[in-house]
């Protein structure tokens, strides 16, 4: 059995952690064993899972709180652990920290993993300018450098680095975001919104996300559909600017800001069309699930990685355009762009290597090779 030290799992259920849960639920577990660092003593998304499928949780103080206790408890980690090793995959969204690999590298791991989840800084200038110095040096580290995208991998490599980049997709099982007409019904229903026309985001409510811009193209198009609503469901640090938004706009009994959820199969069923502006990603799982669903979805051109569309109903569109421009969009999409069945959606995403237990196999494959 192998064994691997895996980081990148936060308290919140976000993109990264759903690309490592999806890949952990679809590995045999009786040939590789995964263990997870965590760099917060609250526990992360999916803990009490982890924990009964047999992996171990270890929790430290993050680098930013307490930078010597931060320290003192990751060398004594990697210098008792590490020999049990095999390889160690570090899941992050910048080069930052990349202490993890540094310790991998000084106590022996064999097979250090760092893996690109993203394209663009979100992050402080401090942090970006952390990246840039990082990215010169990360090839002394790491072994192996996986990326999300292209875009991805070039964010975070350079030269033969950059040329040495194994794209791992961003795969889903698309079983569980499949189309459920009686959830449809049912979450229409609990909100009172069995005939209207719904627009739909999910994500981290941030910059990167875009939802302010969301709000003004949903502004825009109930003065050309009123009978549509917006769902915004996730959680982050722009909730309350974007409260008071929706308010100003006088827009409260349109827009739902609904938190986080965990059936995400079953608001997603309950959408007429997802929206997706984002200001920059690196290869986002939530349109992979969208597109499971069969949903039509409307997503920033230039932006999102062109490799992220699935279907044939999902559509790119300019953050060039006004907010006025995005909403007659929708308004064709909604007239235009049925939401499609299973079966296509199966053949599109085994086509273009999206389907999760053909690519875990390939995951796992790598990391039984007797030889890194």
């Amino acid at each position: 059995m192998k064994k691997v030290l895996v980081f990148g799992m936060t308290e919140n259920p976000g993109g990264v952690e759903s690309v490592i849960m999806n890949y952990y639920r679809n590995i045999d577990h009786q040939k590789i064993h995964f263990d997870f660092l965590c760099n917060s003593h609250n526990p992360i998304a999916f803990e009490d899972e982890l924990k009964q499928s047999g992996s171990k949780c270890f929790h430290f103080v993050a680098r930013s709180k307490k930078p010597l206790q931060y320290c003192h408890a990751l060398n004594t980690f990697f210098r008792q652990y590490a020999p049990e090793y095999d390889a160690i995959w570090v899941n992050v969204c910048s080069l930052a920290n990349i202490d993890y690999l540094k310790l991998a590298r000084k106590y022996g791991i064999s097979r250090r993993i760092i893996h690109s989840h993203n394209s663009e800084n979100m992050d402080s200038a401090l942090r970006g300018q952390l990246h840039k110095f990082n990215k010169k040096r990360i090839s002394k580290y790491a072994t192996d450098f996986w990326a999300c995208s292209e875009d991805a991998a070039k964010w975070f490599f350079e030269g033969e680095t950059l040329k040495n980049t194994v794209i791992v997709n961003n795969a889903i099982d698309i079983t569980k975001m499949r189309f459920d007409a009686n959830k449809r019904k049912s979450f229409r229903k609990q909100l009172a919104v069995e005939d209207k026309l719904i627009i739909g985001n999910i994500g981290r409510l941030h910059f990167q996300k875009n939802q302010d811009f969301i709000i003004d193209i949903f502004s825009a198009l109930i003065k050309k559909e009123p009978n549509a609503v917006l769902f915004l469901i996730g959680q982050g640090e722009d909730e309350s600017k974007l409260k008071t938004k929706v308010k100003n706009l006088h827009l409260e009994k349109s827009v739902y800001l609904l938190g986080v959820q965990q059936d995400i199969q079953g608001w997603l069923s309950a959408m007429d069309l997802f929206l997706f502006p984002s200001r920059f990603e690196g290869l986002s799982v939530v349109a992979m699930e969208a597109q499971a669903n069969g949903v039509p979805v409307l997503a920033s051109k230039n932006v999102i990685p062109a490799e992220v569309k699935i279907n044939e109903n999902f559509q790119f569109y300019g953050l060039e355009h006004s907010a006025a421009e995005w909403a007659d969009q929708i308004v064709w999409m909604s007239h235009h762009l049925a939401r499609l069945n299973s079966e296509k959606i199966l053949k599109s995403f085994m086509r273009k290597n999206f389907e999760i237990k053909q690519e875990a196999k390939k995951l796992q494959d790598w990391f039984l090779k007797n030889e890194y």
